[in-house]
Formats: structure tokens, sequence, C-alpha cells
């Protein structure tokens, strides 16, 4: 992947990203066939707003998706031996994000349950999100990849909130059996800066090691 990890690593988050990501997919396909009966949308008054379900199911179908394309994108083996590729999912990626994904997320955190605290939460992640997928294209046009590298670790690290907030939810019901709406409160933040924190410490390792490399070089 972006760093080297040892074998059982990578073994290790390859089995828990298609767990993950088949729980997602399950999560996903409640919504098919533009299903309105769904627990989560039986809580939105906006569901009866054309634009909502536009920008709702527009979010959901795409989300899956940029799950996994943006997972294929940090292994080295398919960025060196098939570059094409790799550029091509990149280009899906980014796309879905860019015209989509983010814009659409924008919107539904304006919408969002829980008030103020939670509406701002997901309407800066989705700025963030759109932010940071600009950027890692930006540069990667520029041909600057350690900053492609970094911004699409940071992209990444949103698009990896779908599966940490529900994660961190879990943790939180089970462990604190907090009420509803305040540990929706808390997962809505949590859900996706504690990503950011990793993926900039992700960044911060692997530019100690290339400033080391060229230490001794």
């Amino acid at each position: 992947m972006g760093l080297r990890l040892k074998k059982w690593a990578v073994v290790a988050i390859i089995t828990a990203f298609i767990y993950f990501a088949y729980l997602m997919f399950l999560i996903t396909w409640q919504y098919v066939p533009f299903n309105l009966e769904v627990s989560f949308l039986q809580l939105k008054e906006q569901i009866s707003w054309w634009h909502y379900r536009a920008v709702f199911f527009t979010h959901v179908y795409t989300s899956i998706f940029i799950l996994i394309l943006g997972f294929f994108q940090f292994f080295s083996t398919l960025r060196v031996r098939f570059p094409r590729i790799h550029k091509n999912l990149g280009k899906a990626y980014i796309g879905l994000i860019l015209f989509l994904s983010a814009p659409s997320g924008l919107i539904m955190g304006y919408y969002g349950n829980g008030g103020i605290v939670t509406q701002f939460s997901f309407c800066l992640q989705a700025i963030l999100w759109f932010f940071f997928t600009f950027l890692a294209y930006y540069y990667v046009r520029r041909g600057d990849f350690f900053k492609h590298f970094s911004f699409m670790a940071l992209s990444y690290a949103l698009t990896l909130s779908a599966i940490s907030l529900r994660l961190f939810k879990w943790i939180i019901v089970n462990a604190w059996h907090l009420p509803t709406m305040d540990t929706y409160k808390i997962v809505a933040w949590l859900g996706w800066i504690f990503n950011v924190v990793v993926a900039i410490l992700i960044i911060a390792r692997k530019n100690n090691k290339q400033t080391e490399g060229k230490t001794i070089a």
C-alpha cells in the first residue's frame, strides 16, 4: 500500500475492509430500489421533498462505490504494475466525490438530525471531503505525488467515516448507554475527526521516511 506494511498487517487490513464493506453494502441495499420505508428515512420530514430524495439516494448509491474505489488506490502493486487502471479508478473516485457525493452530502448535512451541532459537523465534513479530493487531483496533475498521496489519504479518511461513525456509535451505545441523540452528536464529529487524525499521522510518518532517505543519500 502507500506505506510498507508487514504481510500480516496487509491481510488484517484487507479482511477488515471486506467485512465493513459488506456491512455497508447491506445498509445500502436497504434503499434499493428507492425504498422510503427504512427507519432512518421515517425520521426525516424532508423525505417528502423531491430534492432531498434526489440528494439522499445519490449519496447512498455512490458511497459504496467510492469506498471500494478509494481502497484500491493505496496498493503500490496496482499503482506500479497497472498505472492505467490506477489512474482510471482514481478518476472515477474523484469524479464521484466532486460531482455527486460531496455536494449531496453537503445538502444532507444541512438537514441532518440533531440540530446545529450535527448539521455543522456533516456540512464541514462534506466541504473538507470536496476540498481534499480536489487537491489530490490538483497535485497529481502537477506531478507532486507526495502531496497527491497526502490529500488522497485525507480524502479517503473522510470516505471511511461512513464506517467509523457506525463503529463508534456501536461502541458508545454498548459501553455507556447514552441517550440516542447525545450519541449521534458525538459520533457526528468523532466519526471523521478520528480518521483525519490517523491520516495526518500516516502522512507525517511517510514524510519522515522520505526525509530520512534523502538525508542518508
